[in-house]
């Protein structure tokens, strides 16, 4: 696919932020604690509206339980929900951890897929999902993780003007370089919930400031 020719601008103002995000955060890596790239997959899921401290309590337990897809394909839903309580949305995310596991065993061998296409028909992955479990767990950079802090701050950056995750991701795609996919999320990830928060942006010690164009508003700005 040809890539847009976009303003000369704005790619030098993303290779700049990006550059003083590595500056900041050298190893941008996920924070959810996982071993393989089946409990980053479960990690993942339940990670959806619930922070990454309160999922790697829940796992840390479940993993011991839990070890493999076959476990969790055999799990009872009413028992996973108690034990996913805390992370919210538990009744969903117990049926789709339990259907995702069962579809692991039934059709990959009890292996996580390592494509895209494949991993979004398990129940309960999105690309948000995919890209998490592509990126941190094979190294693969089939696209950019767009969550609610990605979809923040790119905005805030004027990295893009969309307002759905896909077009967000999609327009990111096209103003990073491929091998860069898979830190871009991570880094912008690593930056808002240290620094440019939803609530309270600390935009006198923001490293990337004078690069925002939302700077000078950033109450307005960040609130949306």
């Amino acid at each position: 696919m040809k890539k847009k020719e976009l303003p000369k601008q704005l790619r030098e103002r993303a290779r700049a932020v990006l550059a003083t995000l590595r500056k900041a955060f050298p190893h941008p890596v996920v924070a959810l604690d996982h071993q393989t790239p089946f409990q980053l997959l479960i990690a993942t899921i339940l990670s959806a509206q619930c922070t990454d401290e309160r999922v790697n309590m829940v796992t840390r337990g479940l993993f011991v339980k839990y070890k493999t897809p076959a476990d969790l394909a055999r799990a009872s839903q009413e028992e996973l929900e108690q034990e996913i309580r805390s992370t919210g949305f538990f009744r969903m995310k117990a049926r789709n951890i339990i259907a995702c596991s069962k579809e692991l065993v039934e059709r990959h061998g009890g292996e996580v897929p390592a494509s895209m296409e494949t991993l979004v028909q398990l129940a309960g992955v999105g690309r948000k999902t995919a890209n998490v479990v592509l990126g941190q767990a094979f190294g693969i950079a089939s696209g950019i993780v767009v969550d609610t802090h990605v979809h923040r701050l790119s905005r805030l950056l004027g990295l893009t003007t969309a307002d759905t995750p896909e077009e967000i991701e999609k327009d990111l795609m096209e103003l990073f370089p491929q091998k860069q996919w898979i830190d871009v999320g991570m880094l912008l990830i690593l930056h808002g919930r240290k620094t440019c928060k939803a609530r309270a942006p600390d935009c006198p010690a923001c490293r990337v400031n004078g690069l925002c164009p939302s700077a000078e508003l950033p109450l307005r700005a960040a609130r949306g």
